[in-house]
């Protein structure tokens, strides 16, 4: 079986419920990618650190729950994971309240277990992560998780990148351009939307959005439900089917694209299979409250059955 390792953040999440309350859960970007990777069979680890506390451990037993894998998960005593809030308009667009400056997931590349948990990249298949990820850490941490990367890719790994872009991550955007070109540099895959590089490169096109990318695998995700997948310098636009029920509720839509776009490649799919993949999983996704649906609720079918499963390549 293939491998992932998914690396970044996940926290308590608050969910708006009926009557004006809300429920508890938890999630993130990378996480949610992680449980959906896991979901269409791919063996995925997840590397992010958290507290000892109560919530951590729930965390803990609900991602082994969900086959993610938990070994790589650093404990920090005294620390408790971040906290996030969704509130969803009548669309189901969503709005995000943040309560994770303190968070253990933030000590993760400064920790005297940092070499150790940098060092098992190389034996991953596919690294994942995403710029949300890369906003947790400081110059030197983000230095040694880049060193890190380009280590692992001389073993073998390959590196897939998620462009998810929050402002409030990134105060100097100056800096965030700099870490975004370092990792377009870096990666094999480049996971991108619209949505994401618009506000750190505003007024332009499609072409000058794919053109800041070097990569031979590039997806660039739309404002309307479609994509361009560049292979080798050749665009290909890509439709997404109609959304069947109404939308609730766009969180995750994007890390549930990236899940079943990574979990097609592992298993010999072309890229524009895999990213036909990834809109019929958000597809699903964003008709659903929260970041995570019911297992009852995922496609079947989904990954294209390929006999010879083997590691992602363009």
């Amino acid at each position: 079986m293939s491998r992932v390792a998914c690396i970044g953040e996940c926290m308590v999440e608050l969910k708006q419920a009926d009557g004006g309350l809300f429920s508890r859960g938890y999630g993130g970007d990378t996480l949610n990618t992680a449980v959906y990777l896991a979901r269409l069979g791919a063996g995925v680890d997840y590397i992010t650190a958290l507290g000892d506390d109560s919530l951590s451990e729930e965390m803990i037993a609900g991602w082994a729950a969900e086959g993610v894998g938990t070994a790589s998960v650093a404990r920090l005593a005294g620390k408790l994971p971040g906290l996030y809030m969704i509130q969803t308009d009548d669309k189901g667009e969503r709005r995000f309240f943040h309560w994770r400056d303190s968070a253990a997931a933030r000590s993760l590349m400064d920790l005297p277990q940092t070499p150790e948990i940098l060092d098992s990249l190389a034996s991953y298949d596919v690294i994942y992560l995403s710029a949300i990820t890369l906003s947790l850490y400081g110059g030197e941490g983000r230095a040694r998780l880049f060193g890190a990367l380009r280590s692992a890719r001389e073993a073998g790994a390959r590196f897939a990148f998620d462009t998810n872009f929050r402002a409030r991550g990134w105060p100097d955007l100056d800096v965030a351009r700099d870490v975004f070109r370092e990792a377009f540099a870096t990666a094999d895959i480049v996971l991108a939307s619209t949505e994401d590089l618009l506000p750190l490169y505003p007024g332009v096109t499609n072409e000058t959005l794919l053109a800041r990318i070097p990569g031979a695998e590039v997806v660039l995700k739309l404002s309307e439900p479609a994509s361009i997948v560049r292979l080798e310098g050749v665009p290909y636009p890509i439709k997404a089917k109609p959304v069947e029920e109404p939308v609730v509720d766009t969180t995750a839509a994007g890390d549930s694209f990236a899940a079943a776009y990574v979990a097609a490649r592992l298993v010999g799919a072309d890229p524009i299979e895999a990213a036909r993949a990834g809109h019929r999983l958000a597809g699903v996704v964003v008709c659903h409250p929260g970041a995570i649906i019911p297992r009852a609720a995922m496609p079947p079918g989904l990954i294209p059955n390929h006999a010879n499963s083997r590691k992602a390549s363009p």
